[in-house]
């Protein structure tokens, strides 16, 4: 079968000079991430099944991986090499279980189902698959997700496998783009909801890149009645975070200027050196950079909660304002299940599903590529934002060596 394949096997991702080469644009090489055939991989015991994947995004994680600004954190919870691609919409050739032949989206956590642990731990037994604690553990190797484990192959290929535990089928009316679309916003829903912003506050969401933008429409569908205040670098960024339920939107440079005029805040200091005597109650980081987090703690009030959903790496950070200002600062990695305003528990893929829906988003996807122009895809995810696209995904439906599957 045909695959991207991250075949760096030494205790780190990869090279840091990778980053300077994806800045190059279309055409540079990305690092250990190389166009290969190779063998499917096999079923890794009862509940298993081949999928044939159909559309597969390039996140923000991935980019990180490739481009060596990833956490040597995740070097036990990964197992090399891996095929990369955990969004993922695909055909389920034969039934499995409940669920019918036909298009799946893969919910990618592998927890204790897939990896065929009896008990389960605490956290999958309260439906938390995110926290997963024997992710590293099981019937097959170390994988957060799939995507990231050697044994279960990824979305940048032809053929992957997946446990029944993490397939949904996709309603016959929706596109590909839609579906791929679902796992994305899972994230974005759980980072929501995770967030527990409280009636009339102040929401600042940093970041308006697709993480970004469905982070605004699931706080808009699924929380709480706030104010949201999205940041958005460019045009095309501006005009969905206000289709997607963003009241108010400014430019990066522009945020604090916001912040004080909406919470009648005064700032303090001047040059390098601004605080706010006030500040928003809470902030959405959906970046996960040194600026972004910077800019959390710049505009965020006393005693208020910053939410990291976009994925952080190392950063170095003045966190005085934190203790100073008695500020929480919290992540949502994931999902699992979530417990919605009203007290009512649901599973994170079926909210994800009903805001694909409601809200269009398979628009988001600008563009997709097939594996062999990788680089240019790689490319084009990088610098999304300033070339007014939003998800760029591989499309895998013409492969030949898919067709004869």
């Amino acid at each position: 079968m045909k695959a991207l394949r991250f075949e760096r096997n030494v205790p780190r991702f990869a090279a840091a000079t990778v980053a300077g080469r994806l800045a190059a644009g279309a055409g540079a090489k990305v690092g250990p991430l190389r166009l290969r055939s190779i063998d499917p991989p096999e079923l890794p015991g009862p509940g298993w099944v081949e999928v044939l994947p159909r559309l597969s995004g390039i996140c923000g994680s991935d980019l990180s991986t490739i481009d060596g600004h990833s956490s040597r954190y995740f070097e036990p919870i990964v197992s090399f090499p891996f095929v990369p691609g955990h969004e993922v919409v695909a055909d389920l050739p034969v039934a499995a279980g409940d669920v019918p032949a036909g298009r799946i989206v893969v919910e990618p956590v592998l927890g204790c189902a897939t990896r065929g642990i009896d008990p389960v731990c605490a956290a999958c037994g309260r439906g938390d698959l995110g926290n997963c604690e024997l992710i590293a553990f099981g019937r097959i190797e170390p994988g957060l997700q799939s995507g990231f484990c050697c044994d279960t192959g990824g979305g940048w290929s032809t053929r992957m496998v997946a446990h029944t535990s993490q397939l949904h089928p996709v309603p016959a009316d929706w596109t590909d783009e839609a579906a791929v679309m679902v796992e994305p916003t899972a994230c974005a829903v759980h980072g929501a909801l995770a967030a527990d912003v409280q009636p009339g506050e102040l929401v600042v969401v940093l970041g308006s890149g697709a993480l970004g933008l469905l982070t605004i429409a699931a706080l808009r569908r699924f929380g709480r009645d706030c104010t949201i205040l999205a940041v958005a670098k460019h045009p095309h960024q501006r005009t969905l975070a206000r289709q997607l339920g963003a009241d108010t939107v400014v430019e990066p440079g522009e945020v604090a200027r916001a912040v004080r005029r909406t919470t009648g805040s005064m700032a303090l200091g001047d040059g390098d050196i601004v605080r706010l005597t006030g500040g928003a109650d809470h902030v959405v980081d959906c970046v996960g950079s040194e600026a972004s987090l910077a800019q959390s703690l710049a505009v965020v009030r006393p005693r208020g909660r910053i939410t990291m959903v976009g994925m952080p790496g190392h950063v170095h950070v003045d966190l005085t304002g934190l203790w100073q200002r008695e500020i929480a600062l919290a992540g949502a990695y994931a999902y699992g299940t979530e417990t919605l305003p009203n007290g009512d528990r649901r599973r994170t893929f079926d909210l994800a599903f009903e805001l694909v829906a409601a809200a269009d988003l398979g628009r988001l996807v600008s563009a997709t590529y097939p594996l062999a122009r990788y680089e240019d895809a790689i490319a084009h995810a990088a610098h999304a934002g300033a070339r007014g696209a939003v998800r760029i995904a591989f499309d895998l439906r013409n492969e030949k060596e898919r067709n004869r599957a």
